[in-house]
C-alpha cells in the first residue's frame, strides 16, 4: 500500500507552483469521480494510482497541464470519459497528453503482441510531439513497477522485462537517471528474485565495510577543498544493485568493478570541477584509463561531470565524480530539469533541446520514416537505439553515440550522408581498419572521402544503423 495522500500532493504543488494548486485539486476531483467504483488488485481504490503518478511528476516540478494528465491519465482508457470532454472541461493540451498515453482498444483479428508493439511505438513516437507524454508514461511506469507484488509472477516478470526494454532506455535519453536506477532495481526484483536479494545482501555488506573508507575520504576532500576555497557538498554511495548485476554479467567480479564506491563532489562553478580534480588526485593515484570529462564532451543525453577512478591507501578503488549542483540537477532529471529554468516555456524548451541535441531523436525519426510495420519498428528501436550503447568520437574530439557492432560505415553516414555516400576508408586510433570493423567504446575515427566512390552492395550486410542502410539505398536510387 502507498501512503501518499493528495494533501501531500497540493503541499508539494503549493511549495513550487501555487498558481496550479486549484487547477490540480479539479483534475483530481474529475479523477475520483470518474474512476468511482474501480479498485486496484491491491484492493485500494483506483485514484491511489493516478495521485502517486501526478506525485511523482510533481518531485519533477512538472507543470500545471503535466499534473492534471498524470492525474487524468487513465480516465480516457478505463473509464467513459472522452478525449472531447477533457478538451472543454480542462484544455486541448491535457486532453492531448492523455489521449498520447491512452493505450489503443483491442482491435479484432490482432494478436496480444502485435497490439502491444502498435501502443509502444505509440507511446515512443508521442515525444516526437510532445516529450511530456513518455514522462508521464515514465511516471505511471515506476508506480506500477513499485506495486507490482499485487501481480502475478507470470505477469510481474511480463511487466518487468518491458520495463527494462523499453522504459529504461527512455528514461536513459531524456536523463532522467533517478528513474531509470529504480525502474532497473525494480526489474531485476522481479526477472531475478534470488539474484536481486543475493546482490541486495552483497551490497549492503560492501556499504557497511566501506563507510569507514569512504566516510575518511570525505573528510580529506573536505579540507582540501577548504583550503582551496571552494564551497562543497560530497556524498558517497555503493553501486546499484542492478549496476553489480549487469557488470558481473559482463563477466567483472566485485574487485573488478572500478565505480563500486563512489564519491560525489558537488561544486558551484565548472572552474571548480578541475581544481577538485587536483585535489582527488592528492589524496590517491589515478588509475589509468579511467578518467573521463564528460564537461568538455557531454554524453549525448546531457550528461555532464567529470569522472576519475583513485587508488587509495588502503588499497582499494573509489570512482570520483566531480560536478556544478546544476549538472547534478540535470543529471538527476535530464530534460525535466527545465521546469524549473525556463517555468512557462518548459515545454517549447524541452522539445526544442530534443529536436536539436539529442542525437536519440534523429534517429528516432530515421527508424520511424522507414518502418511502416509496428513490430519491425519495434524490434529495430530495440535493436538500435535501446541495446547497449558504444561511445566514440570524431578527428575533433567530438562523442558519437552508436549501437554495439556499429561500424566506420555507419559512423561516416552519422556525420554526413555525403561522407557515407563516399566513404573510401577509415582510420581508428591511428590505422586503418577495414569498412566492416566493428567499433569499440571510445574509439576515435577520422573517415576519407572519394568522389568516385559509392556505397557498395555488401555495405548493407554490415551497417547497423537506419540511417546508414537508407541513405546508401536512396544515393543508389537516385544513381
Amino acid at each position: 500500500m502507498n501512503n501518499i495522500t493528495f494533501e501531500d500532493l497540493i503541499s508539494l504543488v503549493k511549495a513550487y507552483n501555487p498558481d496550479e494548486v486549484q487547477r490540480v485539486t479539479e483534475a483530481y476531483e474529475f479523477a475520483s469521480q470518474a474512476h468511482k467504483g474501480q479498485y486496484r488488485q491491491s484492493g485500494e481504490e483506483y485514484i491511489i494510482h493516478p495521485l502517486n503518478v501526478c506525485y511523482i511528476l510533481a518531485q519533477m516540478h512538472a507543470d500545471g497541464d503535466t499534473l492534471c494528465a498524470g492525474l487524468l491519465h487513465d480516465v480516457i482508457e478505463d473509464t467513459n470519459v472522452t478525449k472531447e470532454e477533457l478538451a472543454a472541461y480542462f484544455n486541448p493540451e491535457v486532453s492531448k497528453l492523455v489521449e498520447g498515453v491512452t493505450k489503443l482498444a483491442k482491435m479484432t483479428n490482432v494478436s496480444k503482441h502485435k497490439l502491444n508493439c502498435t501502443n509502444t511505438r505509440k507511446i515512443i513516437t508521442g515525444m516526437m510531439d510532445d516529450v511530456r507524454i513518455v514522462i508521464i508514461k515514465l511516471a505511471d511506469r515506476l508506480h506500477n513497477m513499485r506495486t507490482l507484488g499485487y501481480k502475478s509472477s507470470e505477469k510481474q516478470k511480463e511487466i518487468a522485462v518491458e520495463t527494462l526494454e523499453v522504459f529504461v532506455p527512455l528514461a536513459y535519453y531524456i536523463g532522467a537517471y533517478r528513474i531509470k536506477n529504480e525502474l532497473e532495481d525494480l526489474s531485476l526484483r522481479y526477472i531475478n528474485p534470488e539474484e536481486y536479494r543475493r546482490l541486495g545482501e552483497l551490497r549492503l555488506s560492501i556499504e557497511e565495510e566501506s563507510k569507514e573508507l569512504l566516510s575518511e575520504l570525505l573528510a580529506k576532500m573536505k579540507i582540501l577543498l577548504e583550503q582551496k576555497g571552494i564551497p562543497n557538498e560530497i556524498k558517497y554511495r555503493v553501486k546499484s544493485i542492478f549496476g553489480i548485476y549487469k557488470k558481473n554479467q559482463q563477466g567483472k567480479e566485485i574487485k573488478d568493478i572500478h565505480d563500486l564506491l563512489s564519491l560525489k563532489i558537488l561544486v558551484n562553478e565548472v572552474d571548480d570541477c578541475y581544481r577538485t580534480l587536483g585535489a582527488v588526485h592528492q589524496i590517491g593515484k589515478p588509475v589509468v584509463g579511467k578518467f573521463s570529462d564528460y564537461i568538455s564532451n557531454p554524453k549525448t543525453n546531457m550528461y555532464q561531470s567529470l569522472h576519475t577512478t583513485i587508488m587509495v591507501p588502503e588499497g582499494g578503488k573509489v570512482q570520483t565524480q566531480i560536478k556544478t549542483f546544476e549538472m547534478d540537477a540535470i543529471a538527476q532529471n535530464g530534460l525535466c530539469h527545465y521546469w524549473d529554468l525556463n517555468a512557462g516555456e518548459a515545454r517549447i524548451v524541452m522539445q526544442k533541446h530534443l529536436k536539436e541535441k539529442l542525437q536519440f531523436y534523429r534517429s528516432l525519426k530515421q527508424i520511424d520514416k522507414a518502418f511502416v510495420d509496428d513490430e519491425e519498428f519495434v524490434l529495430q528501436i530495440k535493436s538500435e537505439l535501446f541495446a547497449d550503447k558504444i561511445y566514440v568520437y570524431t578527428a575533433e574530439g567530438e562523442v558519437i553515440e552508436m549501437p554495439v557492432g556499429a561500424t566506420p560505415v555507419d559512423f561516416a553516414y552519422q556525420i554526413h550522408s555525403d561522407v557515407g555516400n563516399h566513404l573510401a576508408k577509415a582510420i581508428v586510433n591511428g590505422s586503418e581498419v577495414p569498412l566492416d570493423y566493428e567499433l569499440s567504446n571510445r574509439d576515435r575515427i577520422i573517415v576519407f572521402q572519394d568522389l568516385s566512390v559509392r556505397p557498395q552492395e555488401e555495405w548493407e550486410h554490415f551497417a547497423v544503423t537506419t540511417r546508414a542502410r537508407r541513405k546508401m539505398r536512396e544515393y543508389n536510387r537516385r544513381n
